[in-house]
């Protein structure tokens, strides 16, 4: 099987971009006024990848555990704030609660899946590690986000009626039982609808990787599957986690809705 990797150069990247100007002259002629967005976006995209590979490319370089660890606590970090700032609800300590849940999440599932499944030797191989680490942050952010939005939403827009359980003498995982089992279910959705159209109505990213770098399908469907195992185990553990460190937020032990904690982005 043909392997060569077809290396690019500047002008085609060049040329790759004009896909984007016409994107832009798109807006310009519909006054979607998205253009300024999409050229911030442009130089971002260059500037964050290229910096990327370049920190990258000496990590790998130097064969030791201690870069490795310091790139995933960054992209821990990271992570964890990109997942507050995509939800449309705050509360006091959530920054504290995505990062413990993305670092139980990613964590676990990762080891599982770079010693137990893959067997990366050493353990802190840069070319398994980081690349699988990163697409366990980049995806379970998503489903944390997403959790975390239904879950404030519904105990904010619900509070008389969990108030009213209380009263009644529920307990505090009775009384948000419903608001947690929704959140949760919130935040599988996506890698639930991708799971189901994967290899049907689209090539996910890390078999296309594979494949364009020359291996051959059946081992890139391979990896794919594990990916897609993976991800989807990291946004259910995020998701039950994050929703009950939110649920311990809002209610301590005195079971009491504490809701001054909260609110919404303006």
């Amino acid at each position: 099987m043909h392997s060569t990797v077809i290396h690019l150069s500047l002008f085609d990247l060049l040329v790759a971009s004009m896909l984007v100007a016409g994107s832009a002259l798109v807006s310009i002629r519909l006054k979607l006024s998205l253009e300024k967005s999409l050229a911030v976006s442009v130089l971002r995209c260059i500037v964050q990848l290229g910096m990327v590979g370049l920190v990258l490319q000496k990590v790998f370089g130097i064969h030791h555990p201690l870069p490795v660890i310091m790139w995933l606590l960054l992209m821990l970090f990271m992570a964890g704030r990109e997942a507050v700032r995509r939800s449309k609800w705050v509360y006091t300590g959530i920054h504290i609660d995505t990062v413990i849940t993305m670092a139980f999440s990613a964590f676990t599932v990762g080891t599982v899946v770079t010693q137990a499944v893959v067997g990366t030797r050493p353990w802190y191989d840069p070319q398994y590690v980081i690349p699988m680490l990163g697409m366990i942050f980049g995806n379970s952010l998503n489903g944390i986000s997403l959790c975390l939005d239904r879950f404030l939403e519904h105990v904010s827009s619900r509070r008389q009626e969990i108030e009213l359980m209380l009263t009644y003498g529920a307990t505090r995982k009775e009384a948000l039982s419903a608001p947690l089992r929704e959140a949760v279910r919130t935040g599988m959705i996506p890698i639930i609808n991708n799971m189901s159209v994967a290899g049907i109505v689209s090539l996910p990213g890390m078999m296309t990787g594979q494949i364009l770098a020359g291996s051959p399908p059946l081992e890139a469907v391979k990896y794919q599957m594990v990916v897609m195992f993976m991800i989807a185990a990291a946004n259910a553990l995020g998701s039950m986690s994050v929703a009950l460190l939110a649920s311990r937020r809002l209610m301590g032990h005195s079971g009491i809705l504490e809701l001054d904690i909260l609110h919404k982005r303006a």
